[in-house]
Order: C-alpha cells, then structure tokens, then sequence
C-alpha cells in the first residue's frame, strides 16, 4: 500500500500539480540525498504537506478525512487507548455496529491494524489524515480522561468511610495511626489519590496543593508557575488522602502536630516521576502540597534554557575557571536549581570528581555523588560540605546558603581550589555580596572567591500557535524609558541580528497571549529571564568596600550586564513571552 516514487512522479505530471523540469530536479536531490520524493518535494514547497496527503490517499484508493470537521466522542476515542494512539498515530473516529474508522497516518501499518482489530474483536475501516490532525485529536485524550477522572473523585469519595472521631475534653481527637492506616489501604483512597496525580501529570502541573478548608478540600495545581484550581472534595476524604501520602512517603502517620518531609516515586508511561512532599499542620487539618520531579528526560542545555550571547560567553568562561565560587539568586521555584544541574551536566567528565550536598536531592544525575542533608540527626549543609572537602572533589554543589557556618566554608573552599556552586535566596545578582556579608562573611574573602552570580526569574511562554502580534505606542515607549535603558535594549538586538539594523521601537512587533481551546490562557511552558553579573576587578574593589546592591548593580550595567527586565525585554521581542509577564515577575 506504499505510493512508490514512480506512481507518485507519473501522478504529479499527468495532473500538472508540478512542471516536469521541477520534478527532475526533485529527483536529482531525492538521488543525492537518499530522501523519498515526496519529503523532497514537500520541502521544496512544491507542493503542500496537506495537498500531498490527499494525492496519497487518491492514489492508494483510501478516504482522506479532515478531522478539524468531525466531533469524536469520548467512548469512541478511548477505543484505541492513548499510548497506542500516540506510538502509532492512530485514532478511533467513528463506531457504526461491528465497524470501527480509523484515521492514521500510514494505511499500509497492517500491523498496527491488525492489532486493534483483534483487541476490539471490529472491523477497522483505515482513513488517511494528517500529523497535524492526528495531534489535535490526541489532545482529546487529555480532557477526556480528565472528566473520567472527575467522576471517579466523586463516586469513590461517597464510597470512602473514615474512622469516626472522639470527643477528648471539647476537642476532637484525630483518628489512630492503625486506623488510618486502614483507611490508606482502601481502594477508594487509593483511587482518589492515584486519579489526583494522573491529573496532575497530565496538566503539567509542577506542584499539587491539597488544602482543607471547614467543610470541604481544596485541590490546586501549579501549573507555569500559577496556581489553578483543579478540584473540590468532600472533607470526608481529607484524612484518608493525608494518610495515603504519608504511607507512600514513609511518614509517621500518627503525627499530626509537626511539619514532615517526605519523598515517593512512580513510573508512568515509561517516566519516572518523583513528588517531594510536605505536609503542614493547619486550622482545618494538614495541608499536604507535593512537588512533581520528571526524573527522566531531563537533558537541558544551558542555550536552552535561554542563556544567549554575552551572558552565555561568562558562564562558559566561569564553568573554565579550575576554582571560585558560581552563585544563583532568585526566589523559590524560580528555576536555579535546574540552571545549577545543566552546568554540573556539563561538567560532568570522566577526569572529575564532583560532589554534592542537597536538600532535598532533586534530580539524581549519573557519576556524581549526590548526598542528602539530615537535619533531625544533625546532617547540616555545615557537617555535609565539612565531610565533603575530605573526600578529594574538584567540584562542589551545595543546595542552598542558609546561614553563617555555611557561607564560611563554602567561601573556603572555593578559596582552597574547589569550583563551588550554589544557590542564595536574593532579589537580583548584585544583592549576593551584601546578603554574605550580613551573614558574617569578610568582604575581601568574598572578592576573592566569587566568579559569577547568576539572578533569574521564570515566566510563562507564549503559545506558539495563538499568539496575537501588536506594536507600542509612543505614550508606552516614554512610559517604559522610565524603568530600563531603551537605547541599550535597543543596540543589543541589532547587534544579535534579531531586528533590522535601521528599525526603532515604533517598529518592533511584540506578542500578547491569545486564548485557544489548546492554551485558555494564552501561555504553555516557562522562559527563563535572566541577569548574569560577572565579578571583575571594579565589582571586587566595592565589594571590599561595602558598596550596596544598587551600586553594584549600577556598576555592572555599566560593564555591558544587561537586567532581568532586559533580557525579559529581548525575550519578548523574539515573540517567547508578552511584556505584561515580564513586568509581572520582575515587580512582584
């Protein structure tokens, strides 16, 4: 059932879709370049992708259906289940009694459908589509299995009974720990708990928030850094879903005075995915909120993680350096873990040794050794990096600079021929060296160990396929002339080549977020925008000196450093985000 390049080439010139000169030369590259002549000639443009699709179908005597034009239903779309619709781009259309129409891609996959047809014991009916049509309906699959979900939540939540509580002197007294336990162990608490971070996966969610309330539970989802809500319980389930989480993160299920930490991991369709979780005693109960961790898949680079040009050059001249110190600042949730990891993986060679002290481990990386701080049995930053300095490394991680103690030492050691990288909770990059101060750290030891300090922020991505294009009007340019350098904003994507050397900012298309049914928000995904501070001679002299953030800051702008805002500017420029999210995470 393949179209040989033979009948494609005699049906093109009989139809005269394509002059025979075209052709030749389409073959000459199809020869030279070992390619089918339909990938050449659609490359070419010769001849569009969809057009050559329907060619296709009309040569091999097989239906060509527009799926945009057809409403599937749920039950017909689940005929074919999703990881085998996804591998083989196929999808369940339409169900007329011992019949089932598929569309695919490639009708002559006789071994896909033989397959479905002996697993749904139908009659398959192939019909020929397109990838983008295919994408689109796999989509479907996503909502559908989120109303499933739904409606499992409801209907094993009425079936869900919990240990009743006791009067204890006027206040309630939880339920045992055994008998909680027996709760956990229940099919619909298992249901619940299992259908919450399936959805959860599904959404993209990278936090879960399960929050009680008086009379009912709150269940949010963070997903591109915004909290949604996804769903409301029944408070009756509350204690029953606490204590599943706690059984799977090997928590004391008993305990409901204390914060716990905890960890699980799962697989689900051929991922590992591990949940950090946390659970908070509050007013109504414990609020549970649970970090998802794609452990696999994971492979960043540091171009795409959104470093470009001169920030870039720094990093990789600093990655060089054989000893000093790497900071990344910047709130919780902001992303330098991640940043911190890609430059491990990227340092990561046979002729190193690196070791890390973290808390918690986030992702587990191959050939590095990774240690877990254990603050209940004394295991501090502190005592971590004190051990780690014995065990010969080249490089250090440390999770996070807390306080005095760990300063010092990782001062020290980046001071004795170790690269240490780490991470500081500060506002922007030049805050790093007046935040160490604070903590106890002598300024000359700062100058001298400190080699680049990265700042960053998240937000969120514009939806390639909704975006909607616009130009600032003059009010708006003098308005945002207030607040960032316009002119040197300006020079710098002219010197990237990202706008045309004569063009102005009444010129520049910007992008704003266009609701779809695929992106309702306008927004997919997260960009990273960034400042990179590099510590040269002038920065170590103020350091010494005392100088604030400001003036640090004032200083390495005029060193070429461009701010957070803009590299948020240029990000927008080059269409990845809309102003009005930039502005969003660089003034919150």
């Amino acid at each position: 059932m393949q179209v040989s390049n033979q009948q494609l080439k005699a049906f093109i010139i009989d139809k005269g879709l394509v002059s025979k000169k075209e052709i030749k030369k389409a073959e000459k590259v199809a020869e030279d370049k070992n390619k089918s002549l339909e990938d050449v000639v659609v490359s070419q443009g010769l001849i569009s992708e969809k057009e050559m699709i329907k060619l296709k179908a009309y040569i091999l005597g097989i239906p060509f259906i527009d799926l945009k034009k057809i409403d599937i239903k749920p039950e017909v779309l689940r005929i074919i289940p999703e990881p085998i619709a996804k591998k083989n781009n196929i999808v369940a259309i339409d169900k007329k009694g011992d019949s089932l129409e598929v569309a695919m891609l490639d009708p002559a996959d006789l071994q896909t459908i033989d397959f479905i047809k002996k697993k749904t014991n139908l009659k398959i009916k192939p019909r020929l589509t397109s990838p983008e049509n295919i994408e689109r309906v796999l989509k479907n699959y996503q909502k559908s299995l989120e109303a499933e979900f739904g409606d499992i939540i409801k209907k094993e939540a009425k079936k869900t009974k919990l240990p009743e509580m006791k009067l204890v002197k006027g206040e309630k007294k939880e339920a045992g720990g055994d008998d909680l336990k027996k709760v956990a162990e229940e099919l619909p608490i298992i249901k619940i708990v299992d259908t919450l971070i399936k959805h959860a996966i599904l959404q993209r969610a990278s936090d879960i928030h399960i929050e009680p309330e008086e009379k009912e539970v709150v269940v949010r989802y963070r997903i591109d850094g915004v909290l949604h809500d996804a769903m409301i319980l029944p408070k009756q389930v509350h204690s029953g879903i606490v204590a599943r989480i706690k059984v799977l993160s090997d928590l004391k299920l008993d305990e409901h005075r204390l914060p716990q930490d905890g960890r699980f991991k799962i697989e689900s369709q051929g991922q590992k995915i591990s949940f950090r979780v946390s659970i908070l005693p509050t007013f109504f109960g414990e609020k549970v909120v649970m970090r998802v961790l794609l452990e696999t898949g994971r492979k960043f680079t540091l171009e795409g993680l959104g470093f470009w040009g001169d920030s870039l050059e720094k990093i990789h001249s600093a990655m060089k350096k054989p000893y000093g110190m790497i900071l990344a600042t910047g709130p919780t949730g902001c992303g330098k873990t991640t940043t911190l990891y890609t430059i491990l993986e990227n340092l990561n060679q046979p002729g190193v040794n690196i070791c890390t002290i973290e808390d918690p481990i986030e992702y587990q990386i191959p050939r590095i050794n990774q240690t877990q701080v254990k603050p209940k049995i004394g295991f501090s930053f502190a005592t971590g990096l004190r051990a780690l300095v014995r065990q010969d490394p080249d490089i250090i991680m440390v999770g996070e600079i807390r306080d005095n103690e760990t300063a010092s030492l990782a001062v020290n050691a980046a001071l004795t021929g170790h690269l240490v990288l780490s991470t500081l909770h500060t506002n922007s990059a030049a805050g790093a060296m007046p935040r160490l101060i604070d903590m106890g750290v002598e300024p000359f030891l700062i100058a001298s160990s400190l080699n680049i300090i990265l700042a960053q922020r998240l937000a969120r991505k514009l939806c390639p396929k909704s975006k909607e294009k616009y130009r600032l009007k003059k009010s708006q340019i003098e308005e945002m002339a207030k607040d960032i350098d316009l002119s040197k904003v300006l020079s710098v994507l002219k010197e990237e080549n990202i706008i045309s050397k004569s063009a102005d900012w009444e010129d520049i298309d910007f992008y704003k977020p266009k609701p779809s049914k695929e992106c309702p928000e306008g927004y997919k995904g997260r960009v990273a925008i960034r400042e990179v501070l590099e510590v040269n001679e002038k920065i170590k002299e103020m350091t010494v000196s005392r100088a604030t953030a400001d003036q640090i800051q004032q200083q390495a702008c005029k060193d070429g450093m461009l701010t957070m805002l803009e590299d948020g500017f240029v990000k927008a420029v080059q269409g990845f985000t809309s102003l009005e999210e930039v502005l969003r995470v660089t003034r919150e």
